[in-house]
């Protein structure tokens, strides 16, 4: 029949995703005024001048094209030297390194490139919400590793042995890790690799949060011995620059995974945007703007942890990315209702832990890349509402 709309239209591996639970909760915020929001992960600085510039004279000279599929050669080898000084990997930028839009870009090559119909996929949970809905798209199988708070949300070889099958592919990690701000020891780097290396799997590692680690060495299991050959390494600007709306990520691999990268990068971007890529050569040359914003986020960090302590919401301070998790479980109300009435009641805008896996549930995930003196107000409207919601249940 003419303008039907049978759901026989949309593949069936489509139909069953569910919608961001991050950005449902701010299709409700949109439509409120006044209130203070703990939910978008984007740093609240603007990118730093000297960035800005290069794209701004880059565009006045005339750099309008399109570039090298690959990326412009200079950034490459800014990446490489890059990631050569920060984590100890070498990489040949002509031939192991693949500039994209955005890590959401590499990562969705990533899973494309390796996965077979039916291959599983191991990720740790809590995670970022888009990890199995991107496995599903790529016809692939996800299938999470809970962790728990009790070990700071720690991801280890006997948790990864549990969960493992003969279908097992390749295993997904983010660390530090949105939501809980979780971080990789040495000794968890090592103790995953070997996991890898002992299954014969793939590594695919998401460092976008790495700038963003307040104490101690950045540990990336790439690294690792025999690690590189086996490991797609995703990194990018947003967080550790201020620079999300330039939308500009990479993916480090063997030549053989970063060829099959590029092929798919070809035939459905092309390339990233030249200006995008002028600024992040110009990023590359200093890590002082970096150091200045993550040492605004840690004296945020500190300050938030203290009063959600206070206020009876248990919260360990994590070591990286730019979210404290709070438990806030036992008061008779889901994280999607305690966030709910939150914004109802005090006009504070958090995400529910639930929206980043099933165990995520019980918690809330709060940003501190915001101004100081609105994340005081909010931990003021919190603490209210929590002495109400006490009231209540007497």
């Amino acid at each position: 029949m003419s303008g039907s709309r049978s759901p026989d239209r949309v593949a069936r591996h489509i139909r069953g995703l569910p919608r961001s639970g991050i950005r449902d909760f701010f299709d409700i915020v949109s439509a409120r005024a006044g209130v203070i929001s703990l939910g978008i992960g984007e740093p609240d600085f603007v990118t730093p001048w000297r960035i800005r510039e290069s794209s701004i004279y880059a565009l006045d000279r005339g750099a309008t094209t399109y570039t090298s599929n690959r990326g412009l050669p200079g950034l490459r080898r800014a990446i490489a030297d890059y990631i050569g000084r920060a984590f100890g990997v070498r990489y040949d930028p002509e031939t192991e390194i693949l500039v994209t839009v955005g890590v959401s870009e590499a990562l969705d090559l990533a899973l494309r490139a390796v996965i077979e119909p039916g291959d599983e996929i191991l990720y740790h949970e809590p995670c970022f919400v888009s990890y199995a809905p991107e496995i599903v798209m790529a016809h692939g199988v996800p299938r999470a590793v809970p962790t728990s708070p009790e070990n700071g949300f720690r991801l280890t070889g006997a948790l990864l042995r549990k969960h493992a099958t003969p279908r097992t592919k390749a295993l997904l990690v983010n660390f530090p890790t949105n939501p809980t701000g979780a971080t990789l020891t040495a000794a968890d780097a090592r103790e995953i690799a070997a996991f890898v290396k002992e299954r014969d799997l793939l590594l695919i590692t998401d460092e976008i949060y790495s700038e963003l680690t307040y104490a101690g060495e950045r540990a990336s299991i790439a690294a690792e011995p025999g690690m590189k050959e086996r490991t797609i390494f995703l990194h990018g600007f947003s967080k550790g620059w201020a620079m999300t709306g330039f939308r500009l990520g990479y993916a480090c691999a063997p030549p053989d995974l970063s060829e099959a990268m590029m092929k798919i990068h070809q035939y459905t971007m092309m390339c990233a945007p030249i200006l995008s890529q002028k600024a992040a050569i110009e990023a590359l040359k200093s890590p002082s703007d970096t150091e200045a914003m993550r040492a605004s986020y840690a004296q945020r960090r500190n300050f938030i942890c203290a009063e959600l302590n206070a206020m009876n919401l248990p919260c360990p301070t994590p070591n990286g990315a730019f979210y404290v998790f709070p438990y806030i479980g036992g008061r008779g109300l889901s994280s999607k209702d305690f966030a709910l009435r939150l914004l109802d009641e005090q006009n504070v805008a958090c995400i529910p832990g639930s929206a980043f896996g099933p165990s995520g549930e019980g918690f809330l995930r709060c940003s501190y890349a915001t101004d100081i003196e609105a994340i005081k107000e909010a931990t003021r409207r919190m603490a209210a509402f929590v002495q109400e919601l006490g009231k209540r249940r007497r």
